[in-house]
């Protein structure tokens, strides 16, 4: 059984921009960045939760485009961030660690500490590395806020162990 792709892969070639081989795609966000809001409700946000707990359990992902890329590093974050969390940290402290994980330094394609570099091509300039950094964060805090939302969705005070069960997984044996 193959892993679940992107559903935006077509969307690639329709004015999105690309930074080296990752595209950024629109984001539902109320967060600062770059990212644009898209046409439609669904963006690659909500995508990369949904396919999360199903592509976690493949250790080969064939990419067909450069949002499946996107999807990658994603679903990456959400394993790290579920790392982080404990089966009795409650929501408030849950919120604090996942902002500081999503506004920590982060190594970008092309940096000798990325875990990913034979995947995706670094940025050609200096303005495309800040723009793709900028887009990353984004992104990056737009899933940690709505991960919140679904592995405390049941009790505040206690995550979801359907979703904490996750973070033994590694997607592709790789982490960030």
């Amino acid at each position: 059984m193959p892993a679940y792709h992107s559903t935006f892969l077509g969307d690639e070639t329709q004015g999105v921009r690309t930074v080296g081989n990752l595209s950024l795609l629109p984001i539902h966000t109320k967060y600062r960045g770059p990212a644009f809001e898209p046409d439609q409700d669904y963006d690659i946000a909500q995508e990369t939760l949904d396919l999360f707990r199903a592509n976690s359990f493949f250790k080969n992902f064939e990419i067909k485009g450069n949002a499946d890329r996107l999807l990658i590093y994603g679903i990456l974050f959400i394993s790290d961030c579920l790392s982080k969390l404990n089966r009795t940290m409650p929501l408030r402290e849950a919120t604090r660690v996942l902002n500081n994980v999503s506004l920590d330094n982060f190594a970008l394609p092309g940096d000798i500490s990325f875990p990913l570099n034979s995947l995706y091509l670094p940025p050609k300039t200096k303005a495309d590395a800040d723009l793709l950094r900028s887009y990353l964060t984004q992104f990056r805090q737009e899933l940690a806020e709505r991960l919140l939302k679904r592995v405390y969705s049941e009790d505040e005070n206690v995550p979801s162990k359907y979703w904490l069960s996750f973070t033994k997984r590694k997607f592709m044996n790789k982490s960030l």
